[in-house]
């Protein structure tokens, strides 16, 4: 290869980090919390593009923290125990027994595996649930359904986030990699909580500057199902309105992004997981993918 052709094909690569420049600036120091989940967590080039995307984010100077549920992993052991996965309001009855396996799945096994992704790059990850150093904490969470509360087992509901272990982390210069499982507030025990949910909470408690939900759509639709317009920004009042309308599936996930961009955090953004690096291209580019969600004072046009 002569010079001249040399310098024509290191030319793209070169502008392609110039273009990042701004946003490398603007970001610098501040924390994103990415709640991983969806395909992204079942397929291995997803996996794999997924633990490069937050590694480059960390050695670009940011400080992101990965949260994590784990819900075909968790059907699959309940499989192999023969116990019987039921859900209700969205969310899964989780007994006793099916505690002990949600947190051995959640906590040895899909936490483990993205610690090693990541750690591949580097002594950066460390693994913990919500248990540790009082990280989240619950009450038992009963939904409402037809009008009467409906005992559910041993899900959570967040009552309070001590973020102290996971800053203590990043300001060791460590990636945080946090799995939805919470101690209880009163009985001894642990629950099971909704990833999206705890993410959210966490984000809003750091005091980060993004939340980044990992999904299987495109973003929030504009008029589904009949257009597969994405809506690509939308003030938390906004939102708030389109709330009763939405997919079971999604009702955490914006419920999430709401309640991060109500309490501190700058923006919140529902991703597709299923485009690989699609973590980088939201934070890097013009043309972010996805819904961003904004708190309701912002003016419009900045991303």
């Amino acid at each position: 290869m002569n010079n001249t052709t040399r310098k024509h094909t290191a030319l793209p690569k070169a502008q392609i980090l110039i273009e990042a420049l701004p946003w490398l600036t603007r970001h610098r120091g501040k924390t994103v919390v990415v709640k991983f989940g969806g395909n992204a967590m079942i397929d291995e080039d997803l996996k794999a593009a997924f633990a490069q995307d937050i590694v480059f984010l960390h050695h670009a100077g940011l400080r992101p923290v990965v949260v994590h549920g784990g819900g075909p992993q968790i059907s699959a052991a309940l499989d192999r125990h023969g116990i019987v996965s039921e859900f209700k309001a969205g969310l899964r009855v989780t007994t006793e027994d099916a505690m002990d396996v949600v947190r051995m799945v959640l906590a040895g096994q899909v936490q483990r595996e993205l610690v090693g992704l990541l750690n591949q790059y580097g002594p950066l990850a460390v693994g913990m649930t919500g248990e540790d150093a009082h990280t989240i904490t619950a009450t038992k969470h009963q939904p409402r359904i037809d009008g009467e509360l409906v005992d559910i087992g041993r899900v959570g509901e967040i009552t309070a986030i001590d973020t102290g272990a996971i800053e203590a982390l990043l300001a060791d210069g460590r990636i945080p990699v946090v799995s939805s499982i919470a101690r209880s507030q009163d009985d001894g025990h642990v629950y099971n909580v909704n990833a999206d949910t705890a993410a959210a909470a966490l984000a809003a408690a750091l005091g980060a500057e993004t939340l980044m939900v990992l999904t299987d759509v495109e973003g929030l639709y504009e008029d589904w199902p009949d257009s597969d317009e994405v809506i690509s920004r939308l003030t938390a009042t906004q939102l708030e309105k389109l709330l009763p309308e939405l997919a079971s599936g999604m009702v955490p996930k914006m419920e999430g992004c709401l309640h991060a961009v109500r309490n501190g955090v700058t923006t919140a953004r529902v991703i597709d997981g299923r485009v690989q690096h699609s973590i980088l291209l939201e934070i890097f580019t013009d043309e972010g993918i996805g819904t961003m969600v904004v708190p309701d004072d912002t003016t419009q046009g900045d991303a």
